[in-house]
């Protein structure tokens, strides 16, 4: 019998948990962005909200992938549904909520 107390968690498993642990960022900069866009409704507040909910989107992708959701997505294979909704959601993510972050901050300069 091992002496080691620390859950053993099989190798999709420790995908899931890396992914749900990468989802409190992306949810932090989800409600943030909507905080943001509540209070002032500007183009640069709107984009860096689309773009925090595509990365979630992301995240969501990569859960679903690790628990075989939706399997006819053909999550994690070249050239799958699957595999276009989170290129497309991680380029949108990554381009439009530093945009709006920057539009936010040149709106508030003027």
């Amino acid at each position: 019998m091992s002496s080691d107390c620390r859950p053993q968690f099989a190798p999709g498993d420790q995908a899931l948990v890396r992914v749900l642990l990468i989802l409190l960022p992306a949810g932090a900069l989800l409600s943030g962005s909507l905080v943001r866009h509540s209070r002032g409704k500007t183009v640069g507040s709107l984009l860096q909200l689309v773009g925090a909910a595509c990365l979630v989107l992301v995240v969501l992708t990569h859960i679903f992938e690790a628990r075989h959701w939706l399997p006819s997505m053909g999550w994690g294979r070249e050239r799958s549904p699957g595999h276009y909704l989170d290129l497309t959601a991680a380029v949108l993510g990554v381009t439009l909520y530093p945009v709006g972050y920057l539009l936010g901050a040149i709106e508030r300069r003027i």
